[in-house]
């Protein structure tokens, strides 16, 4: 398969970054381990000072700093929130990020956070919604906007398209790049009975400006996406069979629950590391 050599969504490749996590404020910023970049989620950086800003500020004097936030919200049905768009916005010009992400889906109704990030129906309604929201986003802000593609167990009712058709018809039409969470596919893939490279496939692949990698937890009858165990040996071959269609893509060792040591996480970004400069040769 040849290499998608349309549009960088995410400027220059960036090589692997890890998450600013509260474990890591003391000791990240002092790491002699190769990094190449840092991911935080914004919204724990709109309004707090103390510690976490000065990691952040640490961080932000030696690598790019990338924000990815949880709780735009940009499927939900009410309108976008001028207050957390007016403060990702000073965020993301403080910080100079050649881009930024979210995801595809929604986080609220009736006004409350639901801390979940529950999945859209894959149907031309929803790309209508969507779609003016995501090109307000990125006018507003003024950078390059990337969508996740997120985890989910059930289907939405009321989807007549298939999930990567979903997905690039929103890109397309919003004219926006893709964060492509590849334990996502992996996990979808496995739960939904579809074929997670034949998916790859379908995406605009020239649209993906950011890769996550990520661990999740294997049960009896699904597989739960918790950001809580190394990335597994199918992902990271998946991972290498997106790298051989998109070449070098900016990648992001995601870890958000049981966090190992410092040194665990970047032994993980070590390898991806690896992987990507194989593809670059």
């Amino acid at each position: 398969m040849p290499v998608a050599h349309a549009r960088r969504w995410g400027g220059e490749p960036l090589g692997v970054g890890i998450g600013l996590r509260r474990e890591f404020h003391a000791r990240l910023p002092e790491t002699s381990r190769a990094l190449d970049w840092v991911e935080i989620i914004p919204e724990n950086f709109l309004t707090l000072g103390g510690r976490p800003q000065r990691a952040l500020d640490a961080c932000r004097e030696r690598w790019p700093v990338l924000p990815h936030g949880v709780a735009l919200n940009v499927g939900g049905p009410e309108p976008l929130d001028e207050a957390y768009l007016s403060g990702l916005q000073a965020l993301v010009e403080r910080l100079d990020a050649p881009f930024f992400s979210d995801h595809l889906c929604y986080a609220r109704l009736g006004g409350a956070y639901l801390y979940d990030l529950l999945p859209l129906p894959f149907s031309p309604e929803a790309v209508e919604h969507v779609v003016p929201r995501v090109r307000e986003v990125q006018a507003r802000v003024g950078r390059p906007f990337l969508l996740e593609n997120p985890s989910y167990y059930a289907r939405m009712p009321g989807g007549t398209l298939a999930e990567a058709d979903f997905l690039r018809y929103v890109a397309e039409e919003a004219d926006c790049g893709l964060l492509l969470d590849v334990n996502n596919v992996y996990v979808n893939a496995c739960n939904h009975g579809y074929d997670a490279r034949a998916f790859v496939d379908a995406l605009p692949l020239e649209r993906v400006g950011q890769i996550h990698l990520a661990g999740h937890e294997r049960r009896p009858d699904v597989l739960i996406d918790t950001h809580g165990a190394p990335v597994c040996d199918e992902v990271w071959s998946l991972y290498r069979y997106v790298l051989e269609r998109t070449g070098p893509v900016p990648t992001l060792i995601e870890w958000d629950q049981d966090i190992p040591s410092l040194e665990a996480v970047l032994d993980e970004a070590d390898r991806a590391r690896e992987l990507l400069r194989g593809v670059a040769r």
